[in-house]
């Protein structure tokens, strides 16, 4: 484990160095006594950081040098947080004059050289301390380069059932739940974390949601948060939008009402206690319909006690067979046991055994030896000394803990700080890649690679984690990369654990057992549902704060004086307190870089948030938005779903790279035209309506000039749909997803966007021309192509849909939905590369 805690340390020593760069800039060189003081800091700190840079590949550290390390950790959180207040006095005046010019007239002062000079001799006390506790440094640095997904791992994901071994206990269970009988009927799926439950009740859920009015899959986890999973079920269930306000027996009861005259499949995922169950079940009527529930649960006794009659299954799962295990490990490594020299197959029959048959542990290891450039059986023998310890038979969570940590520990520096930040997410989470992109940079965990951006280097840490096989994907997008992704249990409490230890994450769910405790936390899982913290913890060095579980009992902001990320979840706070949380207090976080938050009936947000110089995502749910919001240099992501109209200035944040639900009703023209400005747009949504004064002209105008913009998203609700003066002609020429909801017809344009991958469109009706129009766009073998299309109908469809022969050469994924599902008709030669064809009747197609 020290590979894992000393990694943290470095991430610490990188952000710290880079302001002590700044600080040696040429902007101060008439300062010659500070870059003096600073270098000689900043000097003895780089030989530290080589140093914790070799510790990290030993397996053991002495008493000493873990204190040491330890130290050094600490000792850069404190040095950074000095020069972090001192860069935010000097910048106090920065809109009189230039920040440079400001620093350098108000370090001449007097009382500002000898405030810097005290602020300085403590942080050389700091490093002489620290340093006089190790006298000898090696060097060993790390390099970066561009990681895309590989391929194997979506293979793994999308095949599951096949490279898992779970056809068998699939078809088991499949042919329990399709049986005529048409009471309400349970089935359990029970056994040891690592074994598979939830990909065998997801596949199994998959193969029979079709054939049931509605469904729904619902993770519960060690500490669920009932209001929060009923809501879920509300949703996926068809039952309207959640009710967040109401009573937990009002939401009992409107879920009971909405499916007493439906056939339901749901999955409830990780259940791991029987009064939860209690609660749960209380919501699915007994209809005579032919419903069915799926239970996954570790504990056998409580898979037995969520059956209602003897009539109903528990499936105990088994470890996978020698010969699963092999094809699971070396489908991941080579492809196929025969691809790989006989030497390693010899020596992978060692390490299976120590894996004992458990999906997780094998999908770990086999990542672990995957990700080498080549397969060297000193690699593969290293990892099976590495588990010496590890018996495969009955593996204990220890020794599980043991195999997943091997993976851990042979992780580069520069990802395993990353991988430790997934523990500020709570369980069963669906972890969005792009919202943990932002908060790694906000944090200062992503290093800027030579030739990407902060953004590009950051998917490559992302991608590298992927191809390790240490996050569960869950959603997998149309050009092969990952949407979202998840946490395994198993590896949360790994990762938690070992968070503690290092002092990297908090977790607060018990104020009686962290008084005095929590004196120098730098991140917070708050995960306090009605209590407060005690008054004598201080929240003065806390860098991310994560409030997930609704409590309004969050410490004052004004404690917060170093906070970067601030995430807030108040959407499942008690129905019944009705308080107004206090956010006003964020403005005065010079610090932060990253807002989310989510209820936003229960916050107030401050009226102007300009001093927050630094802020680079702003996320919330709220309609209320700072009027001085295109104040903030900074800012890359904004989204605002609810706001009307955005204040005056938008043309003035040309740093934005994301713009999600910019409202066009009411927009004004110089608004519309301030779009334009924005040449850094990656992605943008076009939300609420198109009014009469939207000048189409000017909008076309402003889009055209997004030459970077990759993601288009349109939607209309007020309009009866988007006006065909929406024409996009010239569209951003660099276009690759392109959404467009509520539309008349297929535009004529469309064949100009050359370099299209994605589709979707909700359209009233589809002709010939139409499909045309969409067959023309370039097949070409060198040009990028359409390879996702979907086509959603706002009515009933009369027409045959004729696919052409020779036409969408490049598409894997088509989806046509509507009520009434249409006659569609394939020439011979039409969609040659076609992977998913989805035909969804529906009784109503929704345009969001």
């Amino acid at each position: 484990m020290v590979g894992i805690m000393v990694s943290a340390s470095i991430e610490v020593m990188n952000s710290l160095l880079g302001k002590l760069a700044t600080l040696m800039g040429d902007e101060f060189a008439k300062l010659k006594n500070l870059r003096k003081e600073v270098k000689y800091i900043s000097d003895e700190l780089s030989s530290m950081k080589d140093a914790l840079e070799s510790l990290a590949d030993l397996d053991e550290l002495d008493i000493q040098t873990a204190r040491w390390r330890d130290a050094v950790r600490e000792m850069s959180y404190d040095i950074e947080d000095i020069i972090d207040d001192f860069m935010s006095k000097i910048g106090e005046k920065r809109k009189k004059s230039g920040f440079v010019h400001d620093t350098i007239q108000r370090l001449r002062t007097s009382r500002a050289r000898h405030q810097i000079a005290g602020q300085i001799e403590d942080i050389k006390k700091l490093v002489r301390e620290t340093s006089e506790r190790r006298d000898r440094y090696k060097v060993d640095v790390p390099t970066s380069h561009n990681v895309a997904v590989d391929q194997r791992v979506v293979a793994l994901y999308e095949n599951a059932a096949k490279l898992v071994g779970m056809e068998g206990p699939t078809n088991e269970v499949v042919s329990w739940l399709k049986d005529e009988d048409k009471q309400l009927k349970v089935v359990s799926i029970v056994g040891f974390g690592g074994l598979g439950k939830t990909t065998l009740a997801n596949e199994v859920y998959h193969k029979l949601k079709a054939e049931f009015h509605c469904s729904a899959f619902v993770p519960v986890s060690q500490k669920p948060n009932i209001p929060k999973l009923v809501n879920s079920l509300l949703t996926q269930l068809g039952c309207g939008q959640p009710f967040h306000d109401c009573e937990l027996n009002v939401l009992l009861a409107q879920l009971r009402e909405n499916l007493k005259n439906k056939r339901y499949l749901v999955i409830i995922d990780d259940l791991w206690d029987v009064s939860a169950w209690n609660i749960i079940k209380c919501v699915f009527p007994e209809n005579n319909l032919g419903s069915r529930l799926i239970v996954t649960t570790r504990i056998k006794t409580l898979a037995e006690a969520c059956c209602f009659s003897h009539h109903e299954h528990i499936l105990e799962m088994k470890p996978l067979s020698e010969e699963e295990s092999r094809k699971l490990f070396f489908g991941r490594i080579s492809g196929s046991e025969e691809a790989c020299s006989g030497q390693l197959r010899d020596v992978s029959v060692q390490i299976l055994k120590k894996c004992g048959g458990l999906p997780l542990a094998i999908i770990s290891i086999s990542g672990l030896l995957a990700s080498e450039s080549s397969n060297q059986k000193e690699k593969w023998k290293y990892v099976l000394n590495s588990l010496g310890s590890v018996s495969g038979t009955n593996l204990t969570l220890e020794a599980m803990r043991q195999i997943l940590n091997l993976s851990y520990k042979n992780l580069p520096h520069h990802l395993k700080t990353c991988f430790l930040y997934l523990g500020m997410f709570p369980e069963d989470y669906e972890i969005f890649r792009f919202d943990l992109l932002r908060l790694g940079v906000s944090e200062g965990f992503v290093s800027k690679a030579r030739g990407q951006s902060l953004e590009q280097t950051a998917i490559s840490y992302f991608n590298e984690l992927v191809n390790m096989s240490l996050i569960q994907l869950v959603q997998i997008k149309s050009d092969g990369s990952v949407g979202s992704c998840k946490v395994h249990d198993m590896l949360l409490d790994l990762i938690l654990y070992k968070s503690a230890e290092e002092n990297f994450i908090t977790v607060v769910d018990n104020p009686e057992a962290i008084t005095g405790q929590l004196q120098k936390t730098r991140r917070m899982l708050f995960n306090l549902d009605g209590a407060t913290l005690p008054g004598d913890v201080s929240m003065s060095q806390v860098r991310s704060f994560a409030n997930w579980r609704g409590s309004l009992n969050i410490p004052p902001l004004v404690e917060f004086k170093y906070l970067r990320v601030f995430i807030a979840d108040f959407t499942s706070s008690s129905e019944d307190d009705n308080r107004k949380i206090d956010l006003t207090g964020l403005c005065k976080l010079y610090q932060l870089r990253h807002i989310w938050i989510r209820g936003c009936s229960k916050y107030q947000l401050p009226t102007q948030i300009s001093g927050l110089q630094m802020l680079e995502t702003f996320d919330i749910d709220g309609s209320c938005i700072p009027m001085d919001i295109f104040l903030l240099p900074q800012l890359l992501n904004l989204h605002v779903p609810f706001v009307q109209r955005l204040p005056e200035g938008i043309g003035k944040m040309r740093s934005l790279q994301h713009l999600h639900k910019f409202n066009m009703l009411h927009t004004s023209l110089d608004s519309i035209k301030g779009l334009g400005e924005l040449t850094n747009l990656l992605t943008l949504s076009l939300r609420t309506g198109f009014s009469e004064d939207v000048d189409m002209d000017v909008l076309n105008s402003s889009l055209a000039k997004l030459c970077d913009l990759k993601f288009l998203d349109i939607i209309s609700h007020a309009a009866p749909w988007i006006p065909e003066a929406l024409t996009l002609s010239p569209p951003p020429p660099n276009l690759v997803t392109l959404y467009m909801m509520k539309r008349c017809r297929v535009p004529n344009w469309i064949e100009e966007l050359h370099n299209l991958q994605t589709l979707h469109l909700t359209v009233e009706k589809m002709d010939k021309d139409g499909v045309g129009i969409l067959a023309q766009l370039p097949a070409l073998i060198d040009l990028p192509a359409l390879i996702d299309l979907k086509l959603m109908f706002n009515r009933s469809l009369e027409e045959t849909i004729a696919i052409y022969g020779k036409t969408f050469a490049h598409l894997k994924r088509l989806h046509v939905s509507c009520k009434n599902m249409p006659h569609l008709a394939f020439q011979a030669g039409a969609m040659p590369k076609l992977q998913t064809l989805s035909l969804v009747e529906r009784q109503c197609v929704e345009s969001g």
